[in-house]
């Protein structure tokens, strides 16, 4: 049985006190939630990991980093390593981001050598991938995530991709208020995991989790994620919230 997810990417926003507000008031009401088999998230800032990792040994969530530097360790100013937030015990990543690939220029060579790094320090790594409006209009929307797919993730061995989830993110649908249709979602989704099966056979492909990234909400996540092959969804904005976030959670148990 799949593991169903929820994890909340908070992007760059929110202060300390903020953030710890947050994350308490998140992590008071899952004491009230039987997850059963899904798992919370929460991926704040790198500011703010350790906190969040104080509050969740008491709580039920686990602990994302929202990026990871394709270097081990050395003279990389700003870069935080895989090795580091291995040391901290956090136990998620989030690797090609499409505001990574757009405001930082990462490509998919890059973003491979991120899976790397987080597969050797043992993450359970949130691997994004997803097509501009353009790509979709043109028609080029499955050959967009497919050469995402091969070039970052399929270099891995069967053992190595055990660790990996997949997070479809229609970019045109990030923080517009624009989300796929249910339909449109369930349509990529169910591709992604044929490709998974044409790689690494039909019993990996069924295990492998497959997230919805792209305004999703607590209004249209009973839906998304209603479809056979949405297994969760990875939230942007509605993260901020802990009510909102707690809706979008109760609707995928």
């Amino acid at each position: 049985m799949r593991l169903k997810i929820v994890a909340g990417n908070w992007k760059m926003n929110l202060d300390f006190e903020e953030a710890e507000d947050l994350i308490s008031a998140i992590a008071d009401e899952l004491e009230n939630i039987d997850l059963g088999h899904a798992e919370v998230v929460i991926c704040p800032p790198f500011p703010y990991l350790e906190m969040a990792l104080d509050i969740a040994i008491e709580s039920d969530f686990s602990v994302g980093a929202q990026n990871i530097s394709h270097f081990d360790n050395g003279a990389y100013t700003g870069e935080v390593s895989a090795r580091m937030l291995a040391s901290m015990d956090v136990d998620y990543c989030i690797v090609g981001h499409s505001e990574r690939r757009k405001y930082f220029n990462e490509t998919d060579e890059i973003i491979a050598k991120k899976i790397d790094q987080a597969i050797e320090h043992e993450f359970i790594t949130i691997f994004c991938c997803g097509e501009l409006l353009s790509e979709r209009q043109a028609g080029k929307h499955f050959d967009v995530v497919r050469e995402q797919i091969e070039k970052a993730v399929f270099p891995l061995s069967e053992k190595e991709f055990y660790n990996i989830v997949i997070a479809y993110e229609p970019v045109w649908a990030i923080g517009t208020g624009v989300n796929a249709t249910p339909e449109q979602a369930q349509e990529m989704h169910a591709y992604i995991r044929n490709l998974i099966a044409s790689r690494y056979g039909k019993d990996v492909a069924d295990e492998t989790s497959i997230l919805y990234g792209g305004s999703c909400n607590s209004k249209n996540a009973p839906e998304i994620f209603a479809q056979p092959d949405v297994d969760g969804g990875l939230i942007g904005g509605a993260s901020l919230n802990a009510d909102e976030f707690i809706e979008i959670v109760k609707a995928i148990l």
